[in-house]
């Protein structure tokens, strides 16, 4: 049974979410501002839907202080027409976001299409295949990437990008591949989650030691990444 923590100030909401989520088989703990949370989370927790606007401490100060120790999947729940609060959650680290007022089906496909992407990761440990590119090595089974020997931190929704890309270096990937196979949810109009996961790479990946870019970008296509040579 996967471990949810639900991070909202406002109880109704928590409670309606809580028994909605046990419905679906997962365990799910509750906090009302970012402090609880924080005291709340441990490797145990194993996805958390976090609110931005909370007292004590916001949902974005939160995420910023999580992701100094953890790399838990999170989708920010935020206020429908918050772009700036989006687009801000994605670069702190965010794996996804859902606009409130949200459908519950579309929360529990979210949730579960995360979890299954973390899981999928976690039962790959025994798959030793690595990839190379420039100085950087890619584990596909232990799910980590470095380079020159120095690992890189990096969410499991950017591993899951980068993995992706590498597999397919030299080959243009579309946003529409990218955010099936990586976020698990059609593209949408306006949705910028996978360009702000690619901004995110691009700024956490050290510079290439052939002078190479990363990746290409390429307008109304999607993005590749680049051979060596």
């Amino acid at each position: 049974m996967s471990k949810i923590l639900l991070v909202d100030d406002d109880r109704e909401l928590t409670d309606l979410l809580q028994e909605l989520l046990h419905l679906e088989g997962f365990e799910v703990i509750i906090a009302h501002n970012g402090e609880q949370a924080l005291a709340m989370l441990d490797p145990s927790v194993d996805l958390l839907l976090l609110d931005i606007m909370m007292p004590k401490k916001n949902g974005l100060d939160t995420l910023k202080e999580l992701r100094q120790k953890y790399q838990t999947p999170v989708i920010m729940l935020t206020a429908r027409g918050s772009d700036f609060d989006r687009v801000l959650g994605l670069e702190l680290g965010a794996d996804d976001y859902l606009p409130k007022p949200f459908n519950d089906r579309e929360l529990v496909a979210r949730v579960k299409a995360l979890l299954r992407r973390t899981s999928w990761g976690e039962q790959q440990s025994s798959d030793t295949s690595v990839i190379h590119i420039d100085a950087l090595e890619i584990n596909s089974g232990l799910q980590e990437a470095a380079f020159n020997g120095e690992k890189l931190d990096l969410t499991g929704t950017e591993f899951s990008l980068l993995l992706l890309l590498a597999k397919n270096c030299g080959q243009v990937i579309t946003r529409e591949q990218l955010s099936q196979e990586v976020l698990g949810k059609k593209l949408t109009p306006f949705d910028r989650a996978i360009d702000m996961h690619v901004s995110n790479l691009r700024r956490k990946l050290p510079k290439r030691l052939d002078g190479h870019p990363w990746f290409k970008t390429l307008r109304g296509k999607g993005y590749i990444m680049v051979s060596e040579g």
